[in-house]
């Protein structure tokens, strides 16, 4: 009579539910974390966005030698987190005159534009982010001058904020002289 040695492999049944509930664990440590990176990138990059639009709006009057004017969306928006334009503002306004061309940017013989010229405009910030200002003087645009000075040499905050926390939230300053940065994290989120 023969004897046929096999080699039996695999995984026994127990070995198998260890392996799973390892798993497990590994990933409910993992996921929450990951979720918290998701938010903080998220976070820094909508305020990266924001000082983006302060620095072309600048560095956009300081080029053309007129006032460039960061206003919210739309003129019945009362909410910075429904976006913002960046425009030249030719006549100082702070509002935004849109006669139908406003990407031509015109200019009359003297250089100096004809109209209001829009820039660029972003979108409204993703659900659960709010942008708020500290104080007035943001309250509906923020415009520098031909200098690159803020307009009426003040500066102000705005609080970029996920779900109402502290913790987690950024604030982008403008200083008087025009320099945009952030700070994190940030002191108010109401």
């Amino acid at each position: 009579m023969k004897h046929f040695s096999e080699n039996k492999s695999g995984f026994t049944l127990i070995e198998l539910m260890v392996t799973v509930a390892i798993a497990g664990i590994v990933l409910s440590i993992g996921i929450p974390s990951f979720k918290e990176s998701i938010r903080s990138s998220r976070l820094t990059a909508t305020a990266n966005e924001l000082i983006s639009a302060l620095n072309l709006s600048k560095s956009e009057a300081i080029k053309r030698g007129v006032q460039v004017t960061m206003r919210r969306k739309g003129a019945t928006s009362k909410h910075w987190e429904d976006g913002w334009d960046v425009f030249v503002d030719s006549d100082g306004s702070n509002a935004f005159n849109d006669d139908g061309d406003a990407t031509l940017c015109e200019t009359n013989a003297d250089g100096s534009p004809k109209e209001d010229c829009l820039l660029r405009t972003y979108d409204a910030l993703p659900i659960g982010l709010t942008l708020i200002t500290g104080a007035s003087s943001f309250k509906d645009y923020a415009a520098y001058l031909p200098t690159g000075m803020s307009k009426g040499g003040v500066g102000d905050t705005f609080h970029l904020c996920q779900n109402n926390d502290i913790a987690s939230s950024r604030e982008i300053i403008l200083n008087t002289v025009g320099r945009a940065y952030v700070k994190s994290p940030g002191t108010a989120c109401s």
